[in-house]
């Protein structure tokens, strides 16, 4: 019976301890209370009510919110302006925070403790950093500032070949994200008491954006004067020849090359025909002249050329026409044959090179600027080697009569010149250089012969489409143009 009693009275201790232990766990999940020592940034809030806590924060982050910061453009006191973090697109991310509190009410009983027993006591803020909403802002003020566009420095050349130089202008930018990042940093301070909540005030500072060509940029390419000038005459030239040259130095205008840069005459013809096109004008096949298309290109390469002699360039491929041309010294004339013949010189210079052109009164002049020494200068001297005497070509022709002999056409001397350049330095002769060695083929002399026994049976009268070889109804050479009439 007594051990009975004894087992009554612990039954009873133990529900007690029980009851009273879920009763005291039920309160602790249950009360309305933050936990103790809680601190959400820098706003106590432990000990409050749910209700109150959230209400003292959110005044808190209205006041962080409403704070000031005044943007000084330049350190200028004139040019200043506040505005309230709000208005800067600062914002205190609340949701997350309030749905952290909340659920300290929420879930059964075991959730609800062991959510409070792990509850932290010291929340973060973060805030919600409306970086548009800061430019735009920023911008309402000052954004006139950046409306200038950088523009570029110009090089020009007046009609007394001297050398002008126009300043770029540099464009304005504000310089808004280092001013956000302060902004930023400051008001992170403030939300977790790092630093006081009075006015504050910020720099903004504008970028000076420059131009991709600048004044010292053009100025450091070395462009100081003109260093050589040639100019041949086109006076007799057909309209179509004309225009050919005149569209050529066109293209050839303002092209510019840099220190050991290559200069490809190709490029320049092929530019010419595809803005301007060519027009019928003589051309050379195997040292006749002939219709075609594009005859007088060859006149702006050779005046191209001596300048290029005088300017002491290095040539790097050039040739001679097949016959001497009437507006050069034979010697210092330089063709083109499309796919064949092509000029190129190099500029061996240590600066840039313009080339420019003018062509007035039917007088091509080609002037090229850059930098050599004032004291250098060069000259051109063409040597007769050798004269070539005309061979004599005999071929039956009608015109001739039967047993006799005409001259049909009249053959032409041919020539070997050698050409040379002089290095003079004040005037004194330094250095002299052989520059070509070039064969003008003599043209025969055509005599038309009655009908022989001795006659190959190959030749044919002068009426044939062949006279002038077959080389030029298969694959011709153009050279002074581009193409004869027929071609597609």
């Amino acid at each position: 019976m007594k051990k009975l009693h004894v087992a009554f009275i612990i039954a009873g201790i133990v529900i007690l301890i029980v009851t009273t232990s879920w009763g005291l766990l039920y309160i602790y999940a249950s009360q309305n209370r933050i936990p103790d020592g809680t601190t959400v940034g820098s706003v106590h809030i432990g000990g409050l009510g749910t209700e109150q806590a959230l209400d003292k924060l959110e005044v808190a982050w209205n006041e962080l919110e409403k704070l000031q910061a005044r943007i000084t453009l330049n350190d200028t006191k004139e040019n200043s302006r506040q505005w309230a973090l709000r208005q800067l697109g600062f914002a205190v991310e609340r949701e997350n925070i309030r749905n952290r509190i909340l659920a300290l009410h929420e879930g059964n009983l075991a959730e609800k403790i062991t959510y409070r027993y792990h509850f932290p006591r010291q929340i973060p803020v973060q805030l919600a950093e409306g970086v548009k909403t800061f430019e735009k802002t920023i911008r309402s003020q000052w954004g006139w500032l950046e409306y200038n566009e950088p523009v570029n420095a110009r090089r020009s050349i007046t009609a007394a070949d001297q050398i002008v130089y126009e300043p770029h202008q540099d464009g304005h930018r504000l310089e808004l994200d280092k001013l956000f990042a302060q902004v930023s940093g400051w008001a992170n301070q403030v939300m977790q008491g790092q630093a006081g909540g009075e006015l504050r005030s910020f720099r903004l500072q504008i970028a000076a954006v420059h131009p991709a060509i600048t004044l010292d940029y053009l100025k450091g390419q070395g462009v100081e004067r003109k260093i050589s000038s040639f100019s041949t005459e086109f006076a007799r030239s057909s309209e179509g020849r004309a225009y050919n040259v005149t569209s050529t130095a066109k293209i050839l205008n303002d092209w510019e090359l840099a220190p050991g840069e290559l200069f490809d005459y190709s490029k320049v013809i092929t530019a010419a025909q595809e803005h301007y096109g060519f027009r019928e004008a003589p051309v050379i096949v195997n040292g006749q002249l002939v219709p075609g298309i594009g005859g007088g290109i060859c006149q702006v390469s050779s005046t191209l050329y001596n300048a290029a002699l005088l300017a002491g360039l290095e040539i790097v491929e050039r040739r001679n026409h097949s016959r001497a041309v009437p507006y050069l010294p034979m010697g210092r004339d330089a063709t083109f044959a499309e796919g064949y013949l092509n000029f190129r010189f190099r500029n061996s210079t240590a600066h840039h090179l313009i080339i420019r052109t003018e062509v007035y009164n039917r007088t091509l002049t080609v002037k090229l600027f850059g930098s050599i020494p004032k004291t250098t200068r060069y000259t051109i001297e063409t040597k007769l080697v050798k004269t070539i005497t005309p061979p004599v070509k005999e071929i039956v022709s009608n015109a001739a009569g039967r047993g006799g002999r005409v001259v049909l056409k009249q053959g032409s001397t041919g020539y070997v010149v050698k050409v040379y350049r002089t290095r003079l330095e004040q005037d004194q002769k330094m250095e002299q250089e052989l520059i070509s060695t070039d064969t003008y083929p003599a043209q025969p002399t055509i005599i038309g012969v009655s009908r022989r026994t001795d006659v190959r049976p190959d030749e044919e009268p002068l009426d044939s489409p062949n006279v002038l070889g077959p080389e030029l109804e298969t694959h011709p050479i153009v050279e002074d143009g581009i193409l004869l009439p027929h071609h597609p």
